[in-house]
């Protein structure tokens, strides 16, 4: 059994089963996990509307969970799923939440935002550096 926080939550990361890739991470209280065990899809509580939330309800991009692991500290929720509809589960209409990645770049120095290009979005942005330059 997970140890949920002083709001009752838990992080959960979706992996996608066929080939490893991490989905998201979002956050299951109590009933939500209950619910996921008791169904075999994911369910998450939702804190930007306060409520219980079935993945792909709405959507078609139902999570069904083939291995649900907690980690060392029972603070963390990781589960394997296969996903249903056209594959995504981002509310931005994307495969994954994880679509953006910061490298350093070699030229200039600078950090530089970089989208997945399968993304819909516009090409890299520069970051400014750590340094502030």
């Amino acid at each position: 059994m997970p140890r949920f926080d002083a709001n009752g939550l838990v992080a959960c990361i979706a992996v996608d089963a066929r080939d490893g890739r991490v989905l998201m991470l979002a956050h299951m209280n109590a009933e939500s996990l209950a619910r996921t065990l008791q169904t075999g899809e994911a369910w998450y509580w939702s804190r930007s509307r306060g409520e219980l939330w079935h993945k792909g309800a709405t959507s078609g991009q139902v999570q069904r969970v083939l291995e649900m692991r907690v980690d060392c500290d029972q603070d963390a929720v990781l589960i394997r799923v296969e996903v249903g509809g056209d594959g995504g589960c981002c509310h931005t209409g994307r495969r994954d939440c994880f679509y953006r990645s910061v490298g350093l770049d070699p030229a200039s120095g600078r950090a530089v935002l970089r989208h997945d290009p399968s993304s819909r979005d516009p090409a890299p942005h520069d970051l400014p550096s750590a340094a502030g330059a």
